[in-house]
């Protein structure tokens, strides 16, 4: 057994032997993998073995495609067969909603090359007489994936990691992790049977690792504990029931007919698949508890828990429904076992928070289907140092210190119920809510918000009257909250509104070495004192790591601000360069700021005069003007007894300022700006009015067209590049080239309908993009979106089709900025 490799795996389910596997094959040739107890001893073994290719996520889909494709070539490489049953996938339709969904869906599937089939019930019931139809709309089918043997497949990945020259190692605990400035010295236990349990022996050794990834599985709290970090994936129970035979089923694959494929009635929350003349029944139904909140009991190994039938009861009745020959057949196993989960149900996988050289593959609810391609990506990640696509949606750091273990509890409960429910593009999940509130939320609400959660932050998403229900309004065309946004976005493209950012993510750099450091860490040139930049962190490969708006206090006094959905992303990103180069260039002070300071965004043609209306200056008239308070500039003012940091931007390229302000001020501030806008009619404005308004001036927004995938030259944003100039990421920025780039369109789309961001655009029959935003233009009234196609479908002019609703649609490539694009309106002056 070695006591120093490359890279030590730890947890020996699917997930990491795929990861030691891929790492292997990607180069490294001293790589052990660390199991406790058995292989597949963990949530492998009781896995239903699924292999879905149907996922929202773009990131989770390429790594479930790739999943897919990787598992049907390992028979040819190690001998072993991994047990791919590839029967396809029907997932079942009952309302026109759920098509809608399946459509939604579709479009992103063909962005990640992700084949499949629209069968109507017709077609279902000619091809599987058993499936009872009646009261279908239609079905997605892929006919590519199906199911696979767990234990099979991990063992096939086992023997193929030790072709490759990996140590596996079983029996040995990992029990404690040290960081010797260079490696990790990871001391392991060996542990024995004792009386039926596993148990700590005597026996230590301590493996010293470049590289760790921890692939724990439902060890997850354990391992959280050990590494000092919150990882928020916690068990829930997931249960299926193996039914006897039923004999129409036997007779039916008698006559020569082929497997069914798995059967996804997911209006039903539930999936059902053949098992030897029998079929198996899985749920996700509601009040699934979580368990193993603090850690796994010694006691329990490859267990289960006990069947709660009464729990799983509308399921069972939903599928003799759906299969009414399987009525009479008895029960002959059932499965009630832990399955890992997250708030949001996708992995976490990436660089652990705050540590150096650690890797968590962890919190996966669907670990069959994902780990093949986890393994490939995160292989990427660490001997490249950037995969192919962009995983920051699965990166560990998308939650913060604010997250708790009750809070991921609560939110992966809901989570596991929520699997099947339909899931609209503007859904908003209910549990552990409120938790993150600016102190005008109260104030806020009570005018109407309809609030969005945004890294734990409720953020008014719009405002509506008094007795409206979200959840009603929601929809993948036009929901019942559509008309209000409009309305708020015409009242900033015609009026005054004002618009909660709080969550933005800040942070202040201080000290000597605060501007060399700045000046390398980012791609712009920095800005004058007063004055503000856009610019981008990039990662070591030349894509973008992170969109800041600097705003210089003073000559080495930066305020910093970043989206705030990734506030624990982008500090560990900037406190981690800050370590490593305050040697080079001198004392550098960080400090998170983001809850000492709210945000308030006035906007529109008349914000100016607003704030005349409550600013303290010896001149109030000219106090804004263009000549005093130029466009991209920042002053500290006062607004009645309120000091602000005053930025004179708008993210939605309207005359406007951003109102950075002391967080224990903000009710006080808002009466005053409520008070003041009166007369002018300003109204409260949500974050989907400001998405559509942002598309209409072509702002770029990090998640959607910025990230790890394109370069900022790729976004088309050379003006925030100052080429004369060393920063980190140049060279390799430079070396890409452009091998696609960014667009805004118009759509004449449906008249109910607008785009999501997830759709697939096409010329022709030839797809040559995807959008990555989208809604609707007041200024244009019609449908915009943003996206990537190839270069040389670029031009201004032209025409392409965007995949909506399972049609293609007009779209025409706009010119940069398609409202206002010489800037005039938000220059304007007073």
């Amino acid at each position: 057994m070695k006591t120093q490799v490359k890279a030590l795996v730890v947890g020996g389910g699917a997930v990491g032997t795929s990861i030691a596997y891929h790492l292997a094959k990607a180069g490294w040739d001293d790589v052990m993998l660390l199991e406790r107890d058995e292989l597949t001893s963990g949530s492998t073994w009781h896995a239903a073995g699924l292999l879905p290719l149907f996922n929202m996520s773009f990131a989770t889909t390429h790594i479930h495609k790739y999943s897919v494709d990787f598992y049907k070539s390992l028979e040819a490489e190690t001998g072993l067969n991994a047990g791919f049953a590839v029967v396809g996938n029907l997932r079942m339709a009952q309302t026109q909603d759920r098509m809608d969904e399946f459509m939604l869906y579709a479009s992103t599937a063909e962005t990640c090359d992700v084949p499949y089939v629209w069968m109507t019930p017709d077609q279902i019931k000619a091809k599987w007489p058993l499936i009872n139809t009646d009261d279908l709309k239609g079905a997605l089918y892929h006919h590519t994936d199906g199911y696979i043997n767990p234990a099979d497949v991990t063992q096939a990945m086992a023997k193929g990691a030790r072709q490759r020259g990996v140590e596996i190692v079983r029996k040995w605990q990992a029990d404690a992790f040290h960081w010797n400035g260079t490696h990790w010295e990871v001391t392991c236990t060996k542990m024995v049977e004792k009386g039926g349990n596993l148990v700590p022996s005597e026996e230590q050794i301590t493996i010293t690792a470049e590289h760790v990834v921890t692939a724990s599985g439902n060890h997850a709290q354990t391992t959280a504990k050990k590494l000092g970090i919150k990882i928020p994936a916690i068990p829930v129970e997931h249960q299926f029931i193996v039914m006897d035979q039923d004999p129409a089923l036997v007779k039916f694959r008698a006559e020569g007919h082929v497997e069914h494929p798995v059967i996804r009635d997911a209006d039903a929350q539930s999936y059902v698949r053949e098992e030897r003349g029998g079929w198996i029944l899985g749920v996700y139904e509601k009040n699934a508890p979580a368990v193993f909140e603090y850690g796994v009991p010694d006691s329990f190994r490859a267990d289960l828990f006990p069947l709660d039938l009464e729990r799983i009861e509308d399921q069972y009745m939903a599928m003799i429904h759906r299969i009414p020959s399987c009525e009479d057949s008895g029960l002959k196993d059932d499965f009630n076992g832990p399955i890992c989960y997250t708030p949001d149900g996708n992995p976490l996988v990436g660089p652990a928070p705050g540590l150096r050289n650690m890797w968590l593959a962890e919190g996966f609810s669907f670990g069959i289907t994902a780990a093949g391609g986890t393994g490939y990506y995160l292989a990427q990640m660490m001997v490249h140092g950037e995969a192919e696509i962009d995983m920051a949606s699965l990166d560990p750091k998308r939650y913060g210190n604010w997250m708790t273990t009750e809070f991921a509890a609560r939110k992966n409960e809901e989570c596991y119920d929520h699997v099947y429910i339909l899931h609209h593009p503007d859904e908003e999940r209910p549990a552990c809510r409120p938790l993150r509130t600016s102190p005008a939320y109260d104030r806020q609400a009570a005018r109407g918000a309809q609030f969005g959660f945004v890294n734990g932050w409720e953020r008014p998403n719009y405002y509506a009257p008094a007795g409206f229900n979200d959840h009603d309004a929601r929809s993948f065309r036009r929901g019942g909250w559509w008309q209000y946004a409009v309305e708020e976005a015409k009242a900033i493209r015609e009026g005054v509104g004002l618009i909660d950012a709080t969550a933005f993510t800040k942070h202040r750099i201080t000290g000597p070495g605060a501007t060399a450091f700045l000046d390398w860490f980012t791609t712009n040139k920095l800005p004058r004192v007063g004055r503000i930049n856009l610019t981008y962190a990039l990662t070591a490969h030349g894509t973008t790591r992170t969109e800041y708006t600097i705003v210089r206090n003073g000559e080495n006094d930066y305020y910093l601000v970043s989206a705030g959905a990734w506030t624990a992303y982008d500090q560990d990103y900037l406190f981690k360069a800050i370590e490593d180069k305050e040697p080079t260039f001198g004392r550098i002070n960080a400090q998170d700021v983001t809850t000492q300071w709210g945000v308030f965004a006035i906007a529109g043609p008349k914000s100016r005069d607003v704030l005349a209306a409550v600013i303290k200056d010896a001149d109030p008239a000219t106090a804004l003007s263009n000549k005093r308070f130029p466009w991209l500039s920042a002053q500290k003012i006062e607004l009645g007894m309120c000091p602000v940091n005053a930025i004179r931007v708008a993210y939605t390229g309207e005359l406007g300022w951003e109102l950075h302000h002391p967080i224990e001020m903000q009710n006080y501030l808002f009466d005053l700006l409520e008070k003041a806008g009166a007369p002018h009619g300003m109204k409260l404005v949500g974050a989907r009015a400001q998405n559509w308004l942002r598309q209409e001036k072509s702002y770029r927004a990090f998640g959607n067209e910025l990230g790890r995938d394109a370069t900022p030259l790729e976004a088309d944003l050379p003006r925030f590049v100052d080429l004369s100039k060393d920063f980190h990421g140049k060279e390799a920025m430079l070396a890409k080239g452009i091998r696609s780039k960014c667009v805004t369109l118009l759509i004449d789309g449906p008249a109910d309908a607008d785009p999501w961001g997830r759709e697939a655009l096409y010329d022709g029959d030839t797809r040559v993009g995807r959008l990555t935003s989208g809604g609707y233009s007041v200024a244009f009234g019609k449908s915009i979106g943003m996206g990537y196609v190839k270069p040389e479908m670029a031009a201004v002019g032209t025409q392409l089709q965007v995949k909506m609703l399972d049609q293609l649609w007009p779209a025409v490539i706009v010119e940069d900025s398609p409202y206002d694009p010489q800037n005039a309106v938000i220059r304007q002056d007073g």
